[in-house]
């Protein structure tokens, strides 16, 4: 009941996953991504343990490749399971276990890879990875976004989606980026709607941790967090 595209932008070296779904609370359990290190989701019948274990092996030098096939030998029932990774040289993998009762399928591009199950057809993944790559925005964030447009445009799940996730990691142990949502109708635009309140404030965030003192307040209180 998920669907996710996870990327590399080697232009920065950041990593990031944007990710919807019809159950609750996807943010907290599917995306995974460390800086410098690479991307892993974990979905359908999510194991939330493979999420920090895949960050694990990627970093001990692991490829994408590898760390997928541990995840899948490791699990105690990796027919019900889903997965994709990247790792930092941008290469991509991902499986889909055999017992998953729905359209479940994944498409590859450049530097980034989507899953999905419980789609409403087989042409939703690759629609995802095709909204990554035509975007024209030099921002990943919004690369990301135009990834899960396309996604819902291709026609998303079986179910309606009532939560999204963005997360984003660049040169620092926390996230640059961590917006969801939940529990609300188009969560996608409502995502979208978070990034653009977000965007004009996110080096902000990075500045108040290593420099705080050079901070001045924010005109609008309700972004003083």
């Amino acid at each position: 009941m998920t669907f996710s595209l996870s990327a590399l932008d080697r232009a920065t070296g950041m990593f990031g996953i944007a990710v919807a779904s019809s159950s609750i609370a996807v943010g907290n359990r599917c995306p995974w991504a460390k800086a410098g290190t690479g991307v892993i989701a974990t979905q359908h019948r999510t194991d939330i343990r493979c999420g920090p274990l895949g960050l694990d092996l990627l970093g001990r030098g692991f490829s994408a490749r590898e760390t997928v096939d541990i995840l899948v030998a490791g699990s105690e029932h990796p027919n019900l399971r889903q997965f994709a990774a990247v790792d930092r040289e941008g290469r991509t993998a991902f499986f889909n276990g055999p017992n998953i009762e729905s359209i479940a399928t994944a498409h590859e591009g450049d530097a980034c890879v989507s899953v999905g199950n419980f789609m409403a057809n087989t042409e939703v993944t690759a629609a995802m990875v095709h909204g990554y790559e035509a975007s024209e925005s030099a921002v990943f964030a919004e690369r990301l976004l135009a990834s899960l447009d396309a996604g819902v445009a291709a026609g998303g799940e079986t179910q309606p989606a009532m939560a999204a996730a963005l997360l984003i990691v660049d040169r620092h142990a926390w996230p640059l980026v961590d917006l969801r949502v939940d529990f609300e109708a188009e969560p996608a635009r409502r995502l979208r709607s978070l990034w653009r309140y977000y965007e004009p404030i996110v080096d902000r965030f990075i500045t108040q941790v290593l420099e705080p003192a050079t901070l001045k307040p924010l005109i609008h209180s309700a972004l003083q967090v």
